[in-house]
């Protein structure tokens, strides 16, 4: 087994590790250890929260979360030798669920806390709690459905310099300025309260929490992509923006839904997860890959032969407005054409949208040219039932 570099204690916040991690992104977060490249590492995950969720029925901790505490991260991880310029080469080498948490939820967040894509269809908080049988999960709150995972970090990314940090935060600003009483917000900016910054204490603290960026969206870091497909067997190549790279990788999922819809919509995790890293010198410039991460797929992924599909076109379905190729709109109507079959079949539609948030659902833009309709699709393998959905 790789050397563990990184160690969590799931009856501690993250705050309170003996070696703690972070929850935002900033250039002067101390790293919490050294690498050369080529090194074969462990880091050891809490669960995006930091331990909010609980193995229960009842949803009200999904609807009370304290999201200025996500995501909790493992990490800063300096590589030595890696300089602005260079691209960080990561081998995601196996990953798996910690020893005495072999369990996972998903959650619906209300409207009044995160939300989801589908918030104004459900604005309460749902939860379901789902248990690892080997590669299998199942849920006794979604019945009936059974279905291989396809283990990955949600989050994994680089630290950003200065610049780009104050890039991020301008632009994020104004687009939150355009629409300040939105709920939920069109953004999360710096927030201090809940901020968690490795060692760092006193002014210095103060200082980075007024300025660290939140960790809710992917950016030219990488960060929270929740790509379902970057996991066992997948190398990454991160543009570096300061010294060291400092690499910093959370919130495991044991499976997701392609858009992880429900917002804390895959199957969210502890875990443990194994690197392997390497530097190519100047690579940015080399090969072009300047403004975000790039990733070549592992070659596991669940066996599922045979979907059911379902279409969305852009028009918006509350108005009946036509939108100019809009994927978004078509997305979300293809999401909502699965619930609604779904609840034909025997699910409620909280369970429906849950299913397309945790099982191996393949979403694809299918059509982005035919003016002005979009078309995206929402493809659910039909084996993950255990009785028989299709229409006859």
């Amino acid at each position: 087994m790789p050397d563990v570099l990184f160690r969590v204690d799931l009856s501690k916040p993250m705050a309170e590790q003996d070696v703690p991690g972070h929850n935002r992104w900033h250039p002067d977060i101390p790293a919490v250890v050294s690498i050369n490249p080529g090194t074969e590492f462990r880091i050891e995950c809490k669960e995006w929260t930091d331990g909010q969720i609980q193995n229960n029925d009842d949803p009200s901790d999904v609807r009370d979360v304290d999201l200025t505490r996500v995501h909790v991260l493992s990490g800063p991880i300096y590589v030595n030798g890696a300089e602005p310029g260079d691209l960080l080469v990561v081998d995601i080498l196996d990953i798996g669920a910690l020893p005495g948490s072999e369990w996972g939820y998903n959650g619906i967040f209300a409207r009044e806390n995160g939300g989801s894509f589908l918030v104004d269809y459900f604005p309460e908080a749902a939860k379901s709690i789902w248990d690892f049988h080997g590669i299998y999960a199942t849920s006794r709150h979604v019945p009936g459905v059974r279905f291989a995972g396809l283990i990955h970090p949600g989050l994994i990314g680089v630290a950003p310099s200065h610049e780009l940090l104050d890039r991020w935060n301008a632009r994020e600003r104004e687009l939150v300025a355009t629409q300040p009483d939105r709920v939920p917000p069109l953004a999360n900016l710096p927030e201090p309260r809940g901020a968690v910054l490795g060692t760092l204490k006193g002014a210095e603290f103060d200082r980075v929490a007024k300025e660290a960026a939140r960790t809710v969206p992917p950016r030219e870091n990488g960060g929270n992509c929740d790509i379902k497909n970057l996991s066992k067997g997948s190398r990454i190549y991160f543009p570096v923006f300061v010294k060291g790279a400092k690499l910093s990788v959370g919130d495991i999922h044991f499976s997701q839904g392609d858009g992880e819809i429900t917002f804390c919509g895959a199957i969210e995790m502890n875990g443990w997860i194994d690197l392997h890293v390497d530097v190519i010198k100047g690579g940015m410039a080399k090969y072009g890959i300047v403004s975000n991460p790039v990733f070549i797929p592992g070659p596991v992924e669940p066996r599922y032969t045979e979907y059911l599909v379902f279409e969305g076109v852009s028009v918006d379905e509350r108005t009946g407005t036509q939108t100019y190729l809009d994927a978004h709109v078509a997305y979300r109507r293809a999401c909502l054409n699965a619930i609604q079959y779904l609840q034909t079949v025997g699910y409620t539609a909280e369970q429906a949208y849950m299913i397309l948030s945790t099982a191996p659902v393949e979403g694809r833009i299918s059509g982005i040219v035919d003016i002005p309709n979009a078309c995206c699709t929402l493809a659910i393998p039909t084996a993950i039932f255990e009785k028989d959905i299709l229409p006859r």
